[in-house]
């Protein structure tokens, strides 16, 4: 390599990002295809392609001229803009842990992703964990495989909480969940001593196609550029950035006899694009492009979905349009009867279809579950009866099968562990972030008008346009003014609950 100078040093660095935002690209459509259209046996051809592009990213991630290029720039520190200081920042931090696990080992990890993904659906659509049960073994041991040759000196499962916000750890969830455990069970149990409300204005038969109508009509209402955000159908929701903000794909789920399932995945799949597509167009094609950490993109979605979307304001808005949609179904029903039936709160089975109420519950059952398999308190092979006794004992439910219990997420084929407390997080960050904008945005007239500009505006000045150039704390501090509190999520939670049920 030539002799480097702040200028070629810093031209070869977006030229290498820019070569991993095209690897990533197609690893991407390889994946978002595995997940929507592909024929069900083809998980080994996507295996093959798979192991062949991450080899290529850990070639490149961890070459020589790499390695050349990011150390210069990062000794010449002081002379660079705060963008590219946080590239290297980045870079190095993914270097280092990328070479302390051995190549064979990383491509074949992402060979076990995708076959684990491939059996996970067929495991789940059986109900039938124990053909599942030998991959998430690994999947798990690996996991705990490369948190110690990365960071031998952490708990593996902090190394691995910390992969989805930068310094989140077991000490601060056990106290945030605490927190929460602490409150909801006393609102719940409110609940329960008083009748339950009438949800019956969701359900009835509501066709694919009229469903899908519905999607883009939310998609466009909540000002997503349909331009660069595409939808498709999945078993399990998700949102995918193709190489940059400049491809979003979002997915949804059709539930022929309840439209408000879809109705609030896209919101939810919608507030992961708004984000993703709201980076600063500079950000394109680097790592800075994109979310800062997964609780600051579940703050957006469950912002959207939630919110917003389980407002009364926003039930207002849009149900002129579900009654010209499903003119029989929903006849002589009203505005009201649809914010009462989406804020119903009571114990269910499914964390994708729960209410915000008991929601946390759901992935503080997931987070204790995965403390204790990475900790070697729990086996694999235990986590059905774990799974269905803590649902008991947090719920009050029994859970019929492993479909609907053990294996109804895709997140553990997918090698996410340490992903869940990122929901719940994104919850309380939600609603603190509410209080703030309502500062000097009038939130609630916005939604009446279905005029979301003012919101998406403050949003995108605060927390879209700097994808990771801020830590998840800075970002919190930068809008805040002031460090996170839980309180405002449970205070929002309380006056929900006595909204609907006066309790």
């Amino acid at each position: 390599m030539k002799e480097l100078t702040i200028e070629n040093a810093k031209n070869e660095l977006m030229a290498i990002q820019q070569k991993l935002a095209a690897y990533e690209h197609a690893m991407a459509i390889l994946q978002y295809d595995g997940a929507t259209a592909a024929p069900k046996e083809t998980a080994a051809n996507r295996g093959v392609s798979l192991s062949v592009l991450s080899e290529e990213v850990y070639k490149l991630s961890t070459s020589d001229d790499t390695v050349e290029i990011l150390e210069f720039l990062d000794l010449n520190k002081e002379k660079l803009d705060a963008k590219t200081n946080r590239m290297v920042y980045l870079m190095l931090k993914d270097l280092r842990e990328m070479k302390k696990i051995p190549m064979k080992e990383y491509v074949a990890y992402q060979q076990l992703l995708v076959e684990a993904d491939d059996v996970w659906h067929r495991a789940k659509e059986a109900s039938d964990f124990e053909m599942f049960r030998p991959l998430l073994e690994q999947l798990f041991e690996t996991n705990k495989r490369f948190a110690h040759y990365v960071s031998p000196e952490k708990d593996a499962y902090d190394y691995c909480l910390n992969q989805y916000e930068e310094g989140l750890n077991k000490k601060t969830l056990d106290e945030f969940f605490g927190k929460l455990r602490e409150n909801i069970v006393p609102l719940l149990k409110k609940i329960s001593a008083v009748p339950q409300v009438d949800d019956s204005v969701r359900f009835g038969s509501f066709s694919d196609k009229k469903q899908e109508e519905l999607a883009y009509y939310l998609m466009k209402t909540i000002g997503l550029d349909l331009g660069h955000v595409g939808l498709s159908t999945t078993e399990h929701p998700f949102t995918i950035s193709l190489g940059s903000h400049h491809d979003v794909r979002i997915t949804t789920k059709y539930v022929p006899d309840d439209f408000v399932c879809s109705m609030y995945s896209v919101i939810h799949e919608g507030g992961h694009a708004l984000y993703d597509t709201g980076s600063a167009e500079d950000l394109a094609y680097t790592v800075l492009d994109g979310g800062t950490a997964m609780s600051i993109h579940e703050s957006q979605s469950r912002f959207y979905e939630n919110i917003i979307g389980r407002s009364r304001a926003f039930c207002n808005y849009v149900f002129p349009f579900l009654q010209q949609l499903f003119p029989a179904e929903l006849k002589d029903r009203t505005a009201d009867e649809l914010y009462i039936a989406v804020n119903k709160a009571e114990p269910s089975l499914i964390r994708t279809e729960a209410d915000e109420l008991t929601y946390s519950l759901h992935v503080m059952i997931r987070y204790e579950l995965e403390k204790r398999v990475m900790a070697g308190e729990l086996e694999v092979k235990d986590l059905p009866k774990e799974w269905n006794k803590l649902y008991k004992e947090y719920l009050g439910i029994d859970v019929p099968d492993d479909k609907h219990g053990v294996l109804q997420d895709s997140h553990w084929s997918g090698g996410l562990i340490g992903y869940f407390p990122s929901y719940a997080l994104g919850n309380a960050y939600g609603a603190q972030f509410l209080s703030k904008m309502k500062e000097t945005v009038d939130v609630d007239a916005c939604i009446e008008k279905g005029d979301f500009e003012p919101i998406n505006k403050w949003n995108r000045e605060n927390i879209w346009q700097y994808g990771r150039l801020y830590t998840p704390a800075e970002i919190l501090n930068r809008v805040l003014g002031t460090d996170f509190n839980a309180d405002y999520y449970i205070a929002y939670l309380t006056e929900k609950v006595k909204d609907i049920y006066g309790v």
